[in-house]
């Protein structure tokens, strides 16, 4: 889990890892990860296990006589539709924040997360958390959000939820008409040509994966919106040819550039692990083309210049990331609550 600490001028936070000490939960967050959030954010990164902070060490971090904002998601694997099984234990830190909250009280608290959390175990999980925070006098609003609402040229719906002590608090208004949806020809479409397993000379993130001959030759035969059924049979994968996977139509597709991406996940580097292949450049979207469909800064530095670049490390970083502009749409939502407060 990671929980921000934010300052009511928005200009500093504090990031917190926190992971339950559970079978298989941890997932390691090492130098790369830390330095990249320093560095961008100007912010200190304190990586502590979830069971050795308690409420006390955490109310520190917070300015003296100014609202406190706490703003928490929990690992969405457990929740994400490619997870059929509900087996995953890391869904029990949903709870756990909860239990922080009651502890601290902060004035402002918000959580992201997949919208599956909605009817996850039949909707109590997420039920759980309101009640708890209700019985602990806040207001509480979620909210299902479709992200080019709010500028992300990307279709990823998550779940918004919005807490306070203080009264009614809503997410703003989107941002965006359909009619204005950022596509991915606007957000990718100007930068540079490379090859499948090319780097631009001026932008280290803006490589992309090699591809096997047979890939290549898949790709070629793909257009933007296809599937792998336009294929001609000797290029269609084994596992296609059989009836339980004759359904997986996205994999190996080519996004189109007239409509938003699909959801990055952070697999997004990958031809083969969804529609990720770019709309006329024979190879899959580039580490910087995948952060920018997350509304990432085109100049965001997510590894040092004299550090390896490591496609699963900065794929696991990006996919994983609430979209900028999404997260932006929430802290106005937080600050235009507080301003509210004081007229």
């Amino acid at each position: 889990m990671k929980v921000t600490f934010v300052s009511t001028s928005f200009h500093w936070s504090v990031q917190v890892l926190f992971q339950q000490k559970l079978a298989g939960c941890i997932e390691p967050i090492g130098p790369l990860e830390v330095s990249h959030y320093e560095h961008n954010n100007s912010a200190p990164f304190i990586k502590k296990d979830i069971g050795d902070l308690g409420a006390e060490e955490i109310n520190k971090l917070f300015y003296p006589n100014e609202p406190r904002i706490l703003v928490g998601c929990a690992p969405c694997q457990p929740f994400s539709t490619y997870n059929h099984k509900n087996d995953d234990p890391k869904w029990r830190l949903v709870d756990k924040f909860a239990d922080l909250i009651t502890e601290v009280r902060p004035d402002v608290v918000s959580m992201e997360n997949v919208p599956r959390l909605m009817d996850f175990k039949g909707g109590e999980v997420i039920q759980s958390f309101v009640d708890k925070l209700e019985a602990h006098d806040y207001v509480v609003e979620k909210k299902i959000v479709f992200a080019p609402d709010y500028g992300v040229p990307q279709r990823r719906s998550r779940l918004v939820v919005l807490a306070s002590l203080r009264g009614k608090i809503g997410l703003i208004p989107p941002t965006h008409t359909p009619e204005e949806h950022p596509t991915v020809q606007s957000a990718i479409g100007d930068l540079p040509h490379i090859s499948a397993g090319g780097v631009d000379a001026s932008d280290r993130l803006h490589r992309s994966s090699r591809l096997s001959q047979k890939n290549l030759e898949r790709i070629e035969a793909s257009t933007p919106g296809g599937t792998w059924h336009d294929w001609d049979e000797e290029l269609r994968a084994d596992c296609h040819k059989a009836e339980t996977g004759s359904g997986y139509r996205s994999v190996y597709g080519r996004m189109s550039f007239d409509h938003p991406a699909p959801t990055i996940t952070t697999q997004f580097f990958g031809f083969g692990n969804g529609r990720f292949g770019h709309p006329v450049q024979n190879r899959g979207l580039s580490l910087r083309e995948g952060a920018i469909l997350q509304s990432f800064p085109p100049d965001y530095a997510f590894v040092a210049g004299d550090k390896p670049v490591q496609f699963k490390k900065l794929g696991r970083m990006i996919g994983n990331a609430v979209p900028v502009l999404l997260g932006q749409a929430i802290a106005k939502s937080i600050r235009l609550h507080l301003a509210e407060l004081e007229q």
